[in-house]
């Protein structure tokens, strides 16, 4: 059973603030659970009912497993039908990024990315294509929003994702950077090379000016029909498609 305060504590995490305040996240969902177990993210506890047997998660270290009651599980839950397990994990600090990690191999950039799903969906995108790292302005949408961890359905055990200021890490990286762009070159004849960074920018706004100002080369995927843009998800994907393909 838990305290008031264990389950206060478990239920502000849904929040931003307190998720940073104290380090820590929780994970829902028996798909993205089995990807975080024995993964480089260090597991603080394990809660879970009486129907759920920790067996199935095939613990490779030592855990602190935690049965609590449906009702303490339904209150710690952001889900309106919560499973029978929650694992909290701690949130990893990833070292600064440099020329020397990003070089030989491509990354993806964020610039205000703001719905969940969306980082979600990327989050898998990159997983899928190999890709290790995704750059995130300050202002992109917080990566463990639980609405974020479920939609990447355990991606995020794979992929680092980074925040920070894009005009100074931009200005620094001496790598090409490619930005999807409305008035850019079609992707289609675009020589990508074998590393750089590609930026997307926001659902409704596009890319800042001031970040279109560091794109050594606007990319753009050619329209054919008459829809008015296409999601940053959708389009993320065709663009690591390609510049895995070549």
């Amino acid at each position: 059973m838990l305290s008031k305060s264990q389950i206060n504590l478990l239920k502000s995490l849904q929040h931003k603030k307190f998720r940073r305040e104290h380090g820590l996240f929780l994970v829902e969902g028996h798909k993205s659970i089995a990807e975080f177990i024995n993964s480089a993210y260090q597991i603080e506890a394990v809660y879970h009912t009486n129907a759920f047997s920790p067996k199935v998660l095939k613990l490779s270290q030592k855990i602190n497993l935690c049965e609590i009651s449906v009702t303490d599980l339904e209150k710690i839950s952001s889900l309106k039908t919560p499973q029978e397990v929650i694992v909290l994990l701690k949130i990893p600090q990833w070292p600064v990024l440099k020329h020397e990690q990003l070089k030989g191999k491509f990354s993806l950039v964020l610039d205000g990315i703001q719905d969940p799903g969306n980082l979600g969906t990327i989050i898998r995108i990159a997983d899928w294509f190999g890709i290790e790292n995704i750059i995130c302005s300050d202002d992109t949408v917080d990566v463990y929003n639980p609405k974020v961890v479920q939609a990447c359905m355990g991606s995020l055990s794979r992929v680092k994702v980074h925040y920070t200021s894009l005009i100074g890490l931009l200005g620094q990286i001496k790598l090409p950077i490619f930005g999807a762009l409305l008035d850019g070159e079609d992707i289609y004849n675009t020589n990508f090379g074998s590393d750089g960074l590609v930026v997307m920018g926001n659902e409704g706004n596009g890319m800042r000016p001031e970040i279109q100002k560091l794109v050594n080369k606007a990319v753009t995927i050619p329209r054919i029909g008459g829809a008015e843009s296409l999601n940053v998800a959708i389009a993320t994907a065709l663009f690591c498609s390609e510049i895995t393909r070549k």
